[in-house]
């Protein structure tokens, strides 16, 4: 049975959201200078990344065996949503070393 297009963006969008919230989670710990659990939002958000990550080479899968992908504005959103999760894991990491840097200052 062939997965809809419309199911995998849904996929994408949920998974790679939730990662999104656990790295913004993870900075507002580090801010507080919970460190741990800043680390254990990260690492929730990276199992939330990679099944939106999955879903995504399933997509990507689909388009190399020639059964072809229509491109909508769902599909846009959950390629925007990839992206933006990508740039918050970033942003937390730096974020958390940041903190990390500061308390020892401080």
């Amino acid at each position: 049975m062939v997965e809809a297009l419309e199911q995998i963006c849904f996929e994408i969008i949920s998974n790679v959201g939730g990662a999104r919230s656990s790295y913004i989670e993870a900075i507002d710990l580090a801010r507080k200078r919970e460190f741990e659990q800043a680390q254990a939002s990260v690492k929730q958000g990276e199992e939330y990344f990679l099944a939106g990550h999955q879903a995504h080479a399933r997509l990507i899968q689909k388009e190399a065996s020639k059964e072809g992908v229509n491109v909508s504005l769902l599909l846009m959103h959950a390629e925007d949503q990839l992206m933006s999760a990508e740039t918050f894991r970033i942003l937390a990491d730096r974020f958390m070393e940041l903190y990390q840097d500061l308390e020892k200052v401080g």
